[in-house]
């Protein structure tokens, strides 16, 4: 594959990218969602209540998807902050994991909207395997917040 293997810069370039993305959608979501909120009012003085509780639940799943951008961006931080911690080692270091597991975990069901964050997660595969980041998908330990898989491959419940 052309282009594959580890790239520093490449990855570093991305993580700002898809905060920025991430910042950009956080705030469209949240403005449609306070635009959805007054419909919804508009239908419950209308009397249409099954029409207002379809909306509801869609603004609920946006708010989490929203709250599950804020904490995505959280980790793209984190990393850019560690960067020289992500270069000067071989290994992924134990405050890392559940960054690095959680972008990669997410990098597939959000690359829709987020296109760099699938750059982001090949990046960091390259990084530290194509076996990591299969098992990440594989025991679905992004998405969980208190899941951690080590470099070893094997996923520990963090309570």
């Amino acid at each position: 594959m052309l282009g594959s293997g580890f790239k520093a810069e490449r990855l570093r370039v991305n993580l700002r990218l898809v905060i920025n993305r991430l910042k950009l959608l956080e705030k469209k979501k949240t403005e449609l969602a306070q635009k959805a909120r007054k419909e919804i009012a508009d239908y419950l003085a209308a009397g249409k209540d099954e029409r207002a509780r379809i909306r509801v639940e869609h603004i609920i799943r946006e708010d989490y998807l929203v709250e599950a951008m804020e904490i995505l961006e959280l980790y793209c931080d984190l990393l850019l902050a560690r960067f020289g911690l992500i270069q000067s080692m071989k290994e992924l270091d134990s405050g890392l994991a559940e960054s690095v597991s959680t972008l990669i975990w997410a990098a597939p069901r959000l690359q829709s909207e987020v296109a760099e964050l699938k750059i982001v997660a090949d990046q960091l595969c390259a990084k530290y395997s194509k076996e990591y980041g299969k098992v990440v998908d594989e025991l679905n330990c992004g998405r969980q917040q208190y899941c951690l898989l080590p470099a070893s491959g094997s996923c520990v419940m963090k309570m």
